[in-house]
């Protein structure tokens, strides 16, 4: 799929409303072996006063193809998600730091409001909704969309949750902002994907549950998917995807049983 078009080069800083000092955007893409994606992710974010590369140890051309598209390229090793985003915002010397995945692309009518958004002062985060493609399809129900995301940050008065490893979680004072247009997501292209990627959650969340000393209980194994499946299928209306839809729900349900099963893994080999 291509990459939406962006018709501005790297921009002027912003200016605060109400100071009239100049703001400073700086776009951060967390970045492992995607020489695939990088390019095309870091033509979409060109509006941003800095990009940087935010890379934990990439063994592929990933590093050498930011530095060509004039990214700032840093290594960092990687811990979890929420240290390395931490780590990412204390790097950095903008004033705000947008964070964005290289699987996703910056469309230029989000461009613009993120721009306007850091002129105010209103909220120390920023969270955008995204229009996910799986397996190379729009999803709107099972609760893909509008899928918030806090992505905008200004620094010194937001950071994440240290103690949240995957599935990050903000940390800040204040209300957090919505903005209206979207981050478009290439997400999972095929289930094989899918898959890979759901075991490594269903693993960290097991992990998390397991330092928190929560034991599963036989019926988490029946109950728990059942739920996350009516949820995801009904209230969240996973039907409207049709069979796309019922599919999704049925494999998000599964994970859900495997992160209790690596759960009582855990707790066997304790």
């Amino acid at each position: 799929m291509g990459s939406p078009k962006i018709d501005f080069m790297l921009a002027k800083p912003e200016t605060d409303y109400q100071t009239g000092a100049a703001v400073s955007v700086a776009a951060v893409i967390l970045t492992y072996n995607e020489q695939k994606h990088i390019a095309d992710c870091l033509q979409t974010v060109r509006w941003a006063d800095t990009r940087i590369v935010f890379d934990s140890g990439s063994t592929d051309n990933t590093q050498a193809i930011a530095r060509d598209a004039g990214a700032t390229v840093i290594a960092h090793p990687f811990q979890n998600f929420a240290q390395q985003r931490n780590a990412a915002l204390s790097a950095s010397n903008a004033a705000w730091v947008f964070f964005i995945d290289a699987d996703e692309r910056c469309a230029d009518a989000l461009a613009v409001e993120l721009r306007a958004s850091v002129r105010s002062s209103d909220h120390p985060v920023w969270a955008v909704p995204r229009d996910n493609y799986l397996f190379g399809r729009l999803t709107r129900g099972a609760g893909w969309y509008p899928d918030f995301q806090a992505r905008l940050f200004q620094v010194g008065r937001a950071s994440f949750d240290p103690s949240r490893e995957v599935h990050e979680v903000a940390l800040f004072q204040g209300t957090m902002g919505y903005l209206k247009n979207t981050l478009v997501h290439y997400n999972y292209e095929t289930v094989d994907q899918f898959h890979m990627k759901q075991k490594k959650y269903a693993e960290l969340d097991a992990g998390i549950l397991f330092k928190q000393g929560i034991r599963p209980k036989p019926r988490n194994f029946v109950l728990q998917p059942a739920r996350e499946f009516r949820r995801r299928f009904i209230q969240l209306k996973g039907y409207q995807d049709g069979l796309h839809g019922l599919r999704l729900c049925a494999l998000t349900a599964y994970y859900n049983f495997d992160m209790y099963r690596r759960l009582a893994r855990m707790w066997r080999a304790s």
